[in-house]
């Protein structure tokens, strides 16, 4: 069926209320569903004997003790006991319409990845799972809060085994680019990226950000924050959910009519950005100094710099 695999912070206080509720949503998706656990972090131990899930407790990290997601990742395609492998934030709760997806996606192609926006959510208790109805209840509160982020917020990314083992650059789990630039690196393979924003409520618990001194902010600026983006190949390689090749709906796949204008509008942002003005400045200067004795013999001289000059 499918094998996921994710890594958490401490098991204690609200973080621990909603880890321990996203992956016991997990294990009840199917029977056959496997969860691997990257991490020696304090409770993880007692949750994976607890919901008899696959602890991994050893983890590579960088040299700040942040964890590195390029051995995650690769650790998790050597061991899963499924062939589609799916790495999902451990806030986020996922129900049955997940699977329908991955089943459909599957049937039409043999490698992809699948990814989605996610629904933010207010929950700080643990949810009643033993409740016949705990997924209507947990979609009702989803669809009342209604907040469904946008295609920059990237949560699950559902992929056929091999697609990333080895060619992940050591970015850090944590902070940001890592998502961006695995969809980057499947759309650069040729291999379909599914939004299943449409068919998918993936709902994310919302969480404050205690465990950077700096909160969100140092999340998504610090000095880890820049190295992601540069290790990930800066902002050519930065993609988001509205990049995916096509769109998951109820009625099947179906081409992504919006991906045309999403790269035309990148190339004019990438056109912009090589006409920087700091960039070209010198650079019209130097030609306005070569051909400086041509322009004044045919009085070609900028009014600009006649002006400033005095001469007008």
């Amino acid at each position: 069926m499918l094998t996921f695999f994710t890594t958490a912070k401490p098991f204690h206080g609200h973080s621990g209320i909603i880890q321990r509720n996203a992956l016991k949503s997990w294990t009840l998706l199917h029977p056959e569903v496997e969860i691997i656990l990257f991490g020696d972090d304090e409770g993880a131990a007692e949750v994976c004997a607890e919901f008899d899930l696959h602890h991994e407790p050893h983890i590579e990290r960088n040299e700040h003790g942040t964890k590195r997601l390029d051995y995650i990742f690769d650790r998790a395609q050597e061991i899963a006991r499924h062939d589609i492998l799916c790495y999902v934030n451990c806030d986020i709760i996922l129900m049955a319409d997940f699977c329908t997806a991955i089943t459909t996606v599957k049937a039409v192609h043999l490698k992809f990845l699948m990814v989605g926006r996610r629904w933010d959510t207010n929950i700080t208790e643990p949810v009643n799972f033993s409740a016949g109805d705990w997924q209507s209840d947990v979609i009702r509160k989803a669809l009342v809060a209604n907040h469904q982020q946008t295609e920059w917020y990237i949560d699950y990314f559902a992929f056929s085994r091999c697609l990333y083992f080895k060619k992940i650059p050591p970015l850090v789990i944590g902070r940001v680019c890592w998502d961006n630039w695995l969809i980057w690196r499947a759309t650069a393979l040729g291999v379909p990226v599914v939004d299943a924003s449409a068919v998918v409520l993936a709902v994310h618990q919302n969480h404050d950000y205690g465990y950077h001194p700096q909160g969100k902010l140092g999340v998504w600026n610090d000095e880890q924050a820049q190295r992601n983006f540069q290790l990930g190949g800066g902002q050519d390689h930065v993609r988001n959910i509205l990049d995916a090749t096509e769109v998951l709906r109820l009625d099947g796949l179906r081409p992504n009519r919006k991906l045309y204008w999403v790269t035309v509008k990148r190339r004019i942002a990438r056109a912009g950005r090589f006409l920087r003005f700091d960039v070209w400045n010198p650079v019209w200067f130097f030609f306005l100094g070569v051909t400086r004795p041509i322009r004044s013999a045919l009085g070609l001289r900028s009014t600009a710099i006649r002006r400033s000059r005095g001469k007008i």
